[in-house]
């Protein structure tokens, strides 16, 4: 079952309620340790970032978006921090309210395809930690340019 049929499925028996819903993003910094973003169609910027669809795992979920969103084979590199919460809901314009709980990777670009990018993403652009634009949910910036290997945790 595929992610949008799951979620019919779902919609059709909770209505517009809130649902909660995991998923995954992935932080790619490149040499100049600065960030990838996408910018999405509706103008706000983004970690590559999606659900987890049935029967699949995380790190599965991640490389599927990661290459959908941005053209980019990634390694899982290691998890950075797992979110979720205040300021993780959203309410679609038809209603529908998410509650999103959010599994951060690092992850190492393994090799670039010239793929057409998903009808989601309009541009792709590297930040550096103090040139970001605000970004669609509110990752910890902190998190974002870590360079020690422990994860992150708000408590």
């Amino acid at each position: 079952m595929s992610a949008s049929d799951y979620i019919k499925e779902v919609r059709s028996k909770i209505g517009t309620m809130p649902f909660l819903i995991p998923g995954v993003a992935g932080v790619i910094l490149n040499e100049n340790k600065e960030l990838l973003l996408q910018q999405k169609s509706d103008g706000t910027w983004s970690l590559p970032a999606g659900m987890i669809e049935p029967q699949e795992s995380p790190v599965q979920a991640l490389i599927r978006e990661v290459r959908e969103e941005t053209g980019l084979a990634v390694k899982v590199d290691r998890l950075l921090g797992v979110f979720g919460g205040e300021g993780f809901g959203f309410t679609y314009p038809n209603g529908d309210q998410v509650e999103y709980t959010v599994i951060m990777f690092k992850c190492v670009v393994e090799s670039c395809s010239q793929s057409a990018l998903d009808d989601e993403t309009v541009c792709l652009k590297w930040f550096s930690k103090g040139n970001m634009p605000r970004l669609e949910l509110p990752y910890p910036l902190d998190c974002l340019f870590a360079e020690n290997d422990s994860a992150y945790f708000v408590g």
